[in-house]
């Protein structure tokens, strides 16, 4: 009976502890105080990239197509290379940009690094959809033209038309760059320059690994010469989600002993 009362007793102590906490003290309200703080820095940088995309490769595409009456191949897919490197330079700046700065406010390097991958991974996604959305568009619209829209790389996807092969190639391409920025960026910071050239390779591999597992874009013709082909789709998919996660969680060891570096200038 006392053991129960003491229990009792406890669990109410506990939660009006809990319930006396200022908002911002729990662990999830300052894990998405991190993500919105990401999510707000890196707005502007990934919305101007997007819009310059568009407008390059879509207006530009279509002035192109009817100045020519009709290429014949995809302007869109001429951009395809631009996602990729983009979002590993994403990923590169997150450590450098926001590590002192949350930390200095209290926040972990480990609740840093969840709130990053949260990130990395929705970036990846909305310029999957970006894309995905953008090859559709541009599929109705040579469409009514009678224009033909072949693809100038190979990709997981034969047709514009199959958007979930679409959306799957770029996100698991996009967010394995993404890693290995992050891989890059805490490297370089933590261990410095001549250092982070010698874990170069450790740091490129989620992204490395990714190519060569699914075989498309600009490495795809290269690799098909010297007669290597992709795996299954169905086994390639799942060991780039696992290398990835890795990647990620590798860039989250690195920064958890890591010291803060004084403010230049």
């Amino acid at each position: 009976m006392t053991t129960a009362v003491d229990s009792r007793a406890d669990a109410a102590r506990a939660a009006t502890v809990t319930a006396a906490l200022p908002r911002g003290v729990t662990a999830g309200n300052r894990l998405r105080q991190v993500l919105h703080a990401i999510m707000q820095g890196s707005r502007p940088m990934l919305v101007v990239y997007w819009i310059v995309m568009v407008v390059a490769f879509v207006i530009g595409g279509i002035v192109v197509q009817i100045v020519a009456g009709g290429t014949g191949h995809s302007m869109w897919d001429y951009g395809t290379q631009s996602p990729k490197y983009f979002s590993m330079a994403l990923g590169i700046s997150l450590t450098p940009a926001y590590l002192n700065l949350v930390v200095a406010q209290g926040i972990t390097r480990r609740m840093f690094s969840v709130a990053s991958s949260i990130y990395l991974a929705g970036a990846a996604a909305a310029t999957s959809l970006l894309w995905m959305l953008v090859y559709q568009a541009e599929r109705v619209l040579y469409d009514w033209q009678g224009w033909t829209q072949a693809l100038e790389n190979e990709h997981l996807f034969t047709s514009t038309s199959q958007a979930g092969l679409v959306f799957a190639e770029f996100f698991l391409l996009i967010v394995s760059h993404e890693a290995a920025g992050w891989l890059l960026g805490i490297t370089f910071y933590r261990f410095g320059f001549w250092r982070g050239v010698l874990l170069l390779p450790l740091s490129v591999l989620p992204a490395a690994a990714t190519e060569f597992l699914l075989v498309a874009q600009w490495l795809a013709a290269p690799l098909s010469g010297l007669g290597y082909h992709r795996p299954p789709l169905a086994v390639a998919a799942p060991v780039v989600v696992v290398v990835t996660v890795l990647g990620l969680y590798a860039g989250c060891l690195v920064l958890r002993p890591l010291a803060l570096k004084p403010a230049k200038g």
